[in-house]
């Protein structure tokens, strides 16, 4: 199939799969005329790609499941390599989430010491999560918090 299918079938920009392809995700032969064709194979394994960046993963995160990109990642038992990767991305993430949040506060300071009233903060509708969350509590960890 060509890219425009293989595009069609999974969702993914043809300027995804060319990016995906230049990181070593995804493989193409090239017809005579110069065009990129994949295996039926493929619909699968972008399929899966787009799932662990839709998940939080990053392009190099994504490469240490190479070995399990063409089965169906999301049913597969969770490998402890798997697992560790999604435990350093959760970190990475958590700690921008707390970058973030500081930041806030700090423009939150700043309007109000300029005598505006700063809008609420995003995020959950529940009163007590959104307090936490407002103090830099990670939106995951605050429903197990008494």
């Amino acid at each position: 199939m060509r890219i425009g299918q293989l595009a069609a079938e999974t969702g993914a920009s043809v300027r995804a799969l060319r990016h995906y392809e230049a990181a070593g995700l995804l493989g193409s032969e090239r017809a005579a005329n110069g065009y990129r064709v994949y295996n039926g194979g493929a619909v699968v394994r972008v399929r899966n790609i787009r799932r662990l960046l839709a998940a939080g993963l990053t392009l190099e995160d994504v490469r240490e499941f190479l070995p399990c990109l063409d089965g169906d990642v999301a049913a597969a038992p969770p490998a402890p390599a798997g697992l560790e990767v999604a435990r350093r991305r959760l970190a990475v993430l958590d700690a921008r989430i707390a970058e973030q949040l500081a930041a806030r506060e700090r423009l939150v300071a700043a309007l109000r010491a300029a005598g505006e009233q700063p809008p609420p903060p995003p995020g959950p509708s529940d009163p007590l999560v959104a307090e936490r969350y407002a103090r830099g509590k990670c939106p995951v960890d605050v429903r197990g918090e008494a």
